[in-house]
């Protein structure tokens, strides 16, 4: 019987009816401009859509020319709910969304938990919405393809370095980093305090980024550092927050969402 890793957030972070969710993210993407040059790594958010998914879209919408290149996806982010050391892959063969099921790349899952910091750990995959909520945008998105799923615990940067780079060199492959930006500040702190991470980012200065900038810093540094040595830029395609996106209105706490693209 085919081991299937089941949505945990849906109904919560996004629609749990497939129609619904359709709707949804049509909207989403037919509100960003086309951009043809096809990234080869994103940054995106990984909050509920009525927060984040505006944002998410601002990037998800420059992979719809290269639908029928991409046909597999590395995506990673940040664990929360589980503490672990390294970075932790799954044992399952299917991810499944309200859109149906996306198949695992076993063979490449089986290749990375060769490393010593790369362990099976269901667990770490079992309730975390930093991937889900990713998955959707990709089903839309893309044709048909295999996915990569990481979830980094407390890891290295030269690990995630190094785990991103073994998929670097594929034109077929597409990155995919997870994370939010600034949690929890009046609207006027998380704009300064974003519009500061993304320019650490352009930067590629990974070294002054942390968990209070970014709850994904784990995997960003990784594909920064990684960024650095390949001399590649990092472009901010968007950069708003939950007091921008969210229905309430509410700037009193928001968190930070931003969008980026190596090309």
């Amino acid at each position: 019987m085919t081991k299937i890793r089941q949505p945990a957030v849906a109904g919560t972070f996004y629609p749990a009816d497939p129609d619904q969710l359709k709707l949804l993210l049509a909207h989403y993407l037919n509100d960003v401009a086309i951009d043809k040059k096809v990234p080869k790594a994103i940054i995106a958010p990984h909050a509920g859509y009525i927060y984040s998914g505006p944002i998410a879209a601002s990037v998800y919408a420059r992979l719809q020319s290269a639908s029928n290149i991409i046909n597999r996806v590395f995506l990673i982010g940040p664990s929360h709910r589980v503490g672990f050391h390294g970075l932790a892959v799954s044992t399952a063969e299917q991810f499944s969304t309200p859109l149906g099921t996306i198949d695992i790349d076993t063979d490449a899952v089986k290749q990375i938990a060769e490393l010593p910091f790369v362990s099976y750990l269901d667990q770490a995959h079992e309730q975390e919405h930093s991937l889900e909520v990713h998955l959707p945008f990709l089903q839309t998105i893309l044709k048909e393809f295999l996915l990569v799923p990481v979830v980094a615990g407390d890891a290295a940067v030269d690990q995630v370095c190094q785990l991103l780079e073994q998929f670097w060199g594929e034109p077929e492959t597409l990155i995919v980093v997870s994370s939010d930006l600034s949690h929890f500040h009046d609207y006027k702190t998380a704009q300064i305090m974003d519009r500061a991470t993304s320019d650490i980012i352009e930067q590629l200065q990974y070294e002054k980024l942390g968990s209070d900038f970014a709850c994904g810093c784990v995997p960003v540094c990784g594909l920064l550092a990684l960024a650095r040595k390949k001399k590649l830029q990092v472009r901010t395609i968007d950069l708003r927050n939950s007091g921008d996106t969210a229905g309430s209105g509410d700037k009193t706490r928001v968190v930070g969402y931003g969008a980026y693209v190596i090309e």
